[in-house]
């Protein structure tokens, strides 16, 4: 079957898998006509059940057949466009949840004409129909995948139109900037100047510094938005593993005195104070001369290279020249704003005061939690460094977008700066308000929007 934007598409909306109940979703013109042929309102199939007849948002319930043969007994939601998730005419079936049953009652509808969603389909259809603009698209997927109460509430305010607006406002001004500089052409050969060229810079700087502020606040969404990577790295023996057990309450890794029982890293994921870290056990660092742990050694330089916060672990129970050497070492590889060091084993170490690192213990919780403590001390400076505007960039795509808002507002302010013609500046301010449109799919293309939508769950 061709698809097509016209085309009723159905899909189960609930996670696969055994459960209380099932939710499969209808969308498009002919969606009320597919239920008529499958739902009934009585066991009996005499009493037919007539969607365009009741009100819109009224659930209703009834019977599902396949052919002559009962499926389940279910609810019908009914949803009348356009006060609908896409703008078109949706029915959503709640049945017992099970595998076989829903595929059941799904097949049952594919076989009424309906054809099966792609991923993302439903809410592309919002997109496109003007319920939801592309940057609100994107926070329903981001609200799907938050692991964190800080990214539902950020993914929430997104999807609520928070960068929406800002961008509508932002827009609003680049209009109304871009007016004036084409007013003064149409009006060239009279020589009248409408506005002060230092007030017009003046306005172009705000407007650029404004952004750039936006910008910044990339480097906290990400956070949010993706999590912390924290590598826990060391040599051999320095408790790692034990470490990584500790924190996740599990025994994750092995553990043993003996040197090299790491071969590769693990990865699992905690969260701290509604902080998202995904940790990774590294090999511990020395010379091998076995392959195989060689080859954990320089999985494990990778795994720091791409980390946001690397805790090297030294075992406190070494000489002091020793550990200072180590800590020589480290800071020679990794970059101090995302390096922790901390001693372990403190239990067992002679007291030195002159080391001011970190002491832990896994056998005291007081020094796991001090620990925790730092870890999430790290994420909130590393926020508040990147935080000073009141929108809050996660995604990768918009971070984009405003960069070359920002690349097109400087090319504007050099030839003002330059005595340019003023074609030359209108040329870039449009330019401006192209990119600030890709953010919310005003100015888009099917590329952009098969890559966004494409990465939605099918029933979503």
């Amino acid at each position: 079957m061709k698809k097509n934007l016209y085309d009723t598409i159905a899909a189960i909306a609930t996670p696969a898998g055994e459960g209380g109940i099932s939710v499969i979703r209808v969308s498009g013109g002919n969606a009320f006509a597919s239920l008529g042929e499958i739902f009934y309102k009585d066991k009996g199939r005499k009493l037919s059940f007539n969607a365009e007849a009741v009100l819109s948002h009224t659930i209703h319930f009834g019977y599902i057949f396949d052919g002559g043969n009962l499926l389940d007994e279910v609810l019908v939601s009914v949803f009348k466009n356009p006060n609908s998730y896409t703008g078109e005419d949706i029915i959503e079936i709640s049945c017992h949840g099970g595998q076989y049953l829903t595929q059941r009652i799904l097949s049952a509808l594919l076989k009424s004409g309906v054809r099966l969603a792609e991923a993302g389909e439903f809410t592309k259809r919002a997109f496109l129909n003007g319920r939801i603009d592309l940057s609100q698209a994107e926070a329903v997927a981001d609200l799907i995948k938050a692991k964190t109460e800080k990214a539902q509430f950020s993914s929430i305010r997104q999807l609520e139109g928070s960068l929406s607006d800002f961008v509508k406002q932002t827009r609003k001004e680049l209009i109304n900037l871009t007016s004036l500089v084409e007013l003064e052409l149409d009006f060239a050969d009279e020589g009248l100047e409408f506005t002060d060229k230092s007030e017009m810079l003046k306005k172009f700087q705000l407007l650029k510094d404004k952004l750039e502020q936006v910008i910044d606040s990339y480097i906290a969404g990400k956070v949010i938005r993706e999590g912390v990577k924290l590598v826990i790295a060391g040599k051999p023996n320095s408790g790692k593993s034990s470490l990584f057990n500790e924190l996740l309450k599990s025994n994750r890794a092995i553990v043993s005195e003996i040197e090299g029982t790491t071969r590769d890293y693990i990865e699992e994921s905690l969260i701290i104070k509604g902080f998202l870290f995904s940790l990774t056990d590294t090999a511990g660092l020395r010379f091998a001369e076995d392959i195989i742990e060689s080859e954990g050694i320089k999985r494990s330089m990778d795994k720091i290279y791409e980390a946001d916060v690397v805790l090297y672990l030294i075992d406190s129970t070494k000489p002091k020249g020793t550990i200072l050497d180590e800590i020589n070492q480290v800071k020679s590889i990794v970059k101090p704003e995302k390096l922790l060091i901390v001693l372990s084993k403190s239990d067992l170490a002679n007291s030195d005061g002159q080391l001011n690192e970190l002491k832990i213990s896994i056998k005291d919780s007081n020094t796991i939690e001090a620990l925790k403590l730092k870890m999430v001390e790290i994420v909130s400076n590393e926020i508040t460094v990147g935080k000073s505007s009141e929108i809050t960039l996660t995604n990768l795509r918009h971070k984009i977008c405003l960069e070359n808002v920002v690349a097109s507002l400087s090319k504007a302010i050099e030839s003002l700066k330059n005595n340019m013609s003023g074609e030359f500046i209108s040329i870039d301010l449009r330019n401006a308000m192209d990119y600030l449109g890709e953010i919310t799919g005003e100015v888009t293309n099917n590329e952009i929007l098969s890559n966004i939508f494409g990465k939605f769950c099918i029933g979503k």
